[in-house]
């Protein structure tokens, strides 16, 4: 059995990814990663940059699909973003490509308070 009381594992997860865990994902993958983590994990957790990460990694983990019924909730945000960032298909490049798209549309919301594709209602 496990010291892990239940309340200790629930403790783990975050209902989307922390920038505080940007940091622990240096070492997954090249030296285009390492260098990314490093400026970003770097900037205030406010920074539009460290911001379009964790959107990015919220995208890429399915964070706003998530819920405590979830296995990957349960085993928490260090182990989920770890996995996925590990098991990525794509290369480096594709991933940085990712980071940029998730800038973009940082900036467009940002500027203009929309997402691309998305409709804006009138108040």
């Amino acid at each position: 059995m496990s010291d892990i009381s239940e309340y200790g594992v629930h403790t783990k997860a975050e209902l989307l990814f922390p920038a505080h865990l940007i940091p622990s994902l240096r070492d997954l993958r090249g030296d285009e990663w390492k260098a990314l983590v490093d400026r970003v994990a770097a900037l205030p957790e406010t920074h539009p940059d460290s911001l379009a990460f964790v959107l990015m990694m919220i995208e890429l983990d399915g964070c706003l699909k998530c819920n405590s019924n979830n296995y990957k909730f349960l085993r928490g945000c260090y182990l989920c973003a770890t996995q996925t960032v590990q098991s990525f298909k794509g290369s480096d490049q594709d991933l940085l490509a990712l980071y940029e798209k998730a800038r973009q549309e940082l900036s467009t919301h940002l500027q203009h308070g929309v997402r691309p594709g998305e409709l804006s209602l009138a108040a």
